[in-house]
Parts: structure tokens; sequence; C-alpha cells
């Protein structure tokens, strides 16, 4: 059967329309996606920047803490006359004064984690009011601050019991942020056929933080110990060695084979931790022979503490945009207009962290005024730096020791199952 020209190029004709029309729906949708992702992009971008300003206003508070603990009284003569202040307005400064601007910080922070909890894509109404809205926020900061100097004295101390625990809090989630930095970064330096140069500057690494650890345990003795008077200080060097020793023991059995890396770097962190914990104690005790600096500290005490302000920033930020160490399910899948971390949980640390940068204020003693310039130093300081150390060695002990503790209740568990289907075989 034979088919005309004429048909042929009817039939052409009709199929070239349908074909442009695909085309162009084609290209439509392709640009449609394209322009999505752009906005996806420029949304994440503005999300990520808002951090930052956030971290601002956790340092300016900071700041402002300090000014109100040092400085208030003889610089914010208008205090005087709030009556909440009491005589002379002696609540609204050094100890009570920290702790109104810990509370005014908290509520702002605590407000932002109510109104971004529920969070999850970057064009909700929530993503908006995170990463926008600077001069509302701006107001709102102000009046947060501003509100728990009209408190009565009463309700701020019984807000400074309720930081205590709130800072306890606080130090937990940080150390789970530190140790499953710590496993991460193991992981990644893992011995493999492929990388062998990965393999080989890993355990570089960590030898070089094993020889900084005992450097460190060796060096605290004759400074922090000179005397055999000195039995609490050689107790904490002692038992900081011990539980070097042991982390060391536990990663490389065989059972537990996790290598020296994490070890290494969790000895050092747990040396600095008893380092600082020493530090901490009372500059007239007779083992610690710091000189005592006069009302206005010298350069390096105000290096120190502007120093340690800083830190209190980066630990509180670091901690805070760590969300996936706190996750139950680590197999969720991001999707593209996912908001790029938990905005009610970074908030949720910055609001503890408002209480630990009071405690550091306060030397977690509500009850006495800490010397200007000074920061996290008193016996408290360091009961409490020593039993975070404790806590975050046997914490990682576990971490190390859990798994096969599991797998071997598992193989317990599965051996009389298997025991019984083989009975019941004939």
């Amino acid at each position: 059967m034979r088919v005309s020209t004429g048909a042929v190029e009817a039939a052409e004709v009709n199929i070239r329309p349908i074909n442009s029309e695909v085309v162009s729906q084609e290209e439509v949708s392709g640009s449609l996606e394209q322009k999505n992702l752009v906005d996806y992009s420029a949304e994440r971008k503005k999300s990520l920047q808002a951090r930052y300003s956030y971290g601002i206003i956790f340092l300016v508070t900071n700041l402002i803490a300090w000014f109100i603990r040092d400085y208030g009284q003889r610089l914010l003569p208008q205090l005087h006359y709030l009556k909440a202040c009491g005589t002379g307005g002696h609540d609204c400064f050094r100890t009570l004064g920290v702790l109104r601007v810990s509370l005014g910080c908290f509520i702002f922070f605590f407000l932002m984690f109510l109104s971004t909890i529920s969070t999850r894509k970057l064009f909700e109404a929530r993503n908006t009011w995170h990463s926008r809205w600077w001069a509302f926020k701006f107001f709102l900061f102000i009046v947060s601050v501003a509100v728990p100097f009209f408190l009565s004295s009463d309700f701020i101390q019984l807000y400074g019991e309720f930081a205590r625990i709130g800072a306890g809090v606080f130090l937990l989630l940080q150390l789970v942020s530190v140790i499953q930095f710590i496993n991460w970064w193991n992981n990644y330096w893992m011995p493999d056929k492929e990388r062998k140069q990965r393999c080989s500057l890993g355990l570089f690494t960590s030898t070089l933080f094993y020889i900084a650890s005992v450097c460190g345990i060796v060096v605290m003795y004759p400074f922090y110990a000179p005397r055999t008077s000195c039995t609490l200080n050689i107790f904490f060097i002692t038992w900081t060695a011990i539980l070097l020793i042991v982390m060391m023991v536990v990663s490389l059995h065989s059972k537990v084979n996790r290598g020296l890396l994490s070890s290494g770097i969790m000895a050092s962190y747990i040396v600095f931790l008893c380092w600082s914990a020493i530090r901490s104690e009372p500059a007239t005790e007779k083992c610690y022979t710091k000189e005592q600096v006069n009302g206005n500290g010298d350069w390096t005490t105000i290096l120190s503490f502007l120093m340690a302000i800083c830190a209190i920033v980066m630990a509180t930020f670091s901690t805070g945009i760590d969300s996936q160490s706190f996750q139950f399910r680590k197999d969720e899948v991001q999707q593209e207009d996912d908001i790029p971390y938990k905005y009610g949980f970074f908030h949720l640390v910055f609001s503890l962290g408002a209480m630990y940068f009071a405690m550091l204020f306060i030397s977690w003693n509500l009850n006495s005024s800490a010397r200007k310039w000074s920061i996290d130093v008193g016996w408290a300081s360091t009961w409490v730096k020593i039993v975070n150390e404790w806590f975050a060695a046997t914490l990682y002990l576990w971490t190390l020791i859990s798994p096969v503790v599991i797998q071997s209740k598992v193989m317990d568990h599965d051996e009389p199952m298997q025991q019984t289907d083989e009975s019941a075989i004939p």
C-alpha cells in the first residue's frame, strides 16, 4: 500500500505543534525548578547569616552583664530610683544585676524558641520571623532585658536557683556535642585502604594529642601541687592521669577497637578541664600562687576575661548549630526546601547559655559578689568543672563500651531462640 507524499507532509505538520508544545512545557518546568533552587539558596543563605546576628546579640548581652556587675553602680545612678532595685539600687548591681540581665536574655531567646520550634521549610512564615524582622526583634530584646529590672529581688533569686539547673543542662548538651564531634573526627581519619595518607595523618594527630595530654599532666604537678600538703590538687591531677590511661586502654581493646585518635582528643579535653578547674580555685590558696590583681585589673587579666567571654559565646554558638547530634532519627533525608538547622533547638541552647554565662559571672554563688574582671573563680566553679570532667570521661567510656554491651545482649537473646528452633525440628 502506497502512502502519498501529501499525506506524509500533512502528518508532519500536525506533529510539529505537539512536539513544540512538549518542549515548551519542559522549558517552563525547568526554568521554574531553577528559579526555585535560586530562591531556596537565597533563603538558606539568609537563615545561615541570621545565626551570626543572634551570636552578636548574645555577645552584647554578656558585655552588658559584665558592665552591670563591675561598673553599673557607679555609672548607672538612674537605677537607684527603681523600687525593685532596693535601697541605693543595690539589688540591681553585682550578682543580682547579672541575674537580671541573664533573665532578660533568657526571655528573649525562649520566646524565639517558642515561635520557631516547629519550623520545617524555608518558605514558612516562622522562617521569615527567624531570619528577618531585625528592627522588631531588637525592640523585643530591649524590652526583654528591661523587664527583669522591675521584678522583685525574691523572684530574681528564684531565677538564680533555676539558672543553676539550666546551666547544668547546657554543660550536658555541650558535652554531648563535643563527644559527637570527636567521634565524627575519629571516623573521618579512620584507616582506609584507598587513602593511606589520611590514616598516617590521623595517627600523627593522635600522637600529638597524647603528647600534649601527658605534658599537661606533668606540668600541672610543679605549678599547682608544689607541696605534698596540696592533697586536693594532687588528687585532681592524678585522677585525671588515671582517666587518661583508662580511656586509652578501653579504646585499644580488641572488642572496642576505636583507635587512639578519639581517646587522644578526649584526653586533651579532660586535661584542659582539670587545668581550668584548678585555675578557678581562689587566688589566696597556698597551692595556687597566682598574684592578686588590683581592682581595675592588669592587661593579662583583662585579656583573659575577654577571651573567656568569647569562649562562652563560641561554646553556645557551636552547640546551638549542632542539632544533628541530638536527633533520634539519623536517616532523615534533607530536602531542598528544608531549613539548614533546627531553629527551635538553636534558640533553646542560647536560652540555656544565658543561664550558663550568669553562673560564670557570679562563680555559681548566689550569695557573694565576684571580683572585678574575674570570671568563673571560686570553689563552686572548681567543683563544677571537676564534676564536668569526670562526667565527660564517663560518658565517653560509655560510648565506647555500649555497642559491645548491646551486641553481647542481642547475641545472648538470639542463642536460646536458635536452640528452640533446632529442638523443634524433628
